[in-house]
């Protein structure tokens, strides 16, 4: 049985699992400083830094924001050795289950095959696309932003909710102020 276990810094071996497969599962440009998110992940309480584990062995991570009316999902992975075994619809199955509230995460924009897999992927576990331009903002200074979507599920509509989900994500997650 899957459950999320939230981490800290203090929980070495699982830290040093979690950076690890972030390091194999995302371009540098995909996620924030090393030292940043140690801070974030010990001191921010509406960050949450979780390992997936399934009978207490880590498979994966998935690290989300609590905004009050919705979740931000920041960075989701599975060990490369454990893919396409079915453990991301499990997961997502357990955050909607969990989640009291809608989630909002970012994927690439549909320009070539995995970034489509990917986003199909979402859409078969009740995903939403938007259509909205939306822009990523970089983690890294000297970085540019990155083209990518919005997906949500749950109760929350692109049209009318797209700028107040903008503005919690760029100001509180990249800290930036438009």
């Amino acid at each position: 049985m899957l459950k999320l276990h939230r981490i800290t810094t203090a929980d070495t071996a699982l830290y040093h699992f979690m950076e690890n497969l972030m390091k194999q599962a995302f371009p540098p440009a995909e996620y924030r400083d090393l030292d940043e998110l140690r801070l974030y992940t010990d001191t921010k309480s509406y960050f949450y830094n979780n390992i997936i584990l399934e009978e207490d062995c880590p498979i994966g991570f998935f690290t989300y924001w609590d905004f009050d009316t919705f979740y931000y999902a920041e960075h989701f992975a599975i060990d490369p050795t454990l893919r396409n075994g079915g453990y991301g619809k499990q997961v997502l199955g357990l955050l909607r289950d969990t989640l009291s509230r809608p989630i909002v995460l970012e994927v690439e924009m549909p320009e070539n095959e995995m970034a489509c897999r990917r986003i199909n992927f979402y859409q078969r576990n009740g995903f939403v696309l938007w259509p909205n331009d939306y822009r990523q903002p970089p983690y890294r200074s000297g970085d540019g932003f990155l083209p990518m979507r919005l997906m949500a599920y749950g109760a929350l509509d692109s049209e009318k909710d797209f700028a107040y989900v903008q503005r919690r994500i760029y100001t509180e997650v990249y800290k930036v102020h438009e």
